[in-house]
């Protein structure tokens, strides 16, 4: 099964960002375990960290760190309306 395309991304407080899937999942996603290394280090930096956007891929950074699509969807904490979704 193909992951669905994300629709839109927020990044939140602590590290975490609001994602909206095609398919109407959405919920919350955790980025802190990713922060670390020189790669995704940067993202420990709260301006640059609320720079994330959508792209063809799922999410990405303007220095192009992204998070696989499938790790997004199947790790999202859904949202408490979706749970039966």
């Amino acid at each position: 099964m193909l992951t669905p395309r994300v629709l839109k991304v927020e990044p939140l407080q602590d590290y975490q960002l609001y994602l909206k899937f095609e398919d109407g999942k959405e919920g919350t996603f955790d980025v802190k375990p990713y922060i670390k290394g020189s790669w995704f280090g940067e993202l420990s930096d709260p301006t640059y960290f609320r720079q994330v956007r959508v792209s063809e891929q799922g999410i990405e950074w303007p220095n192009e760190q992204d998070i696989a699509p499938h790790e997004l969807f199947d790790d999202l904490v859904v949202s408490k309306g979706q749970l039966g979704a």
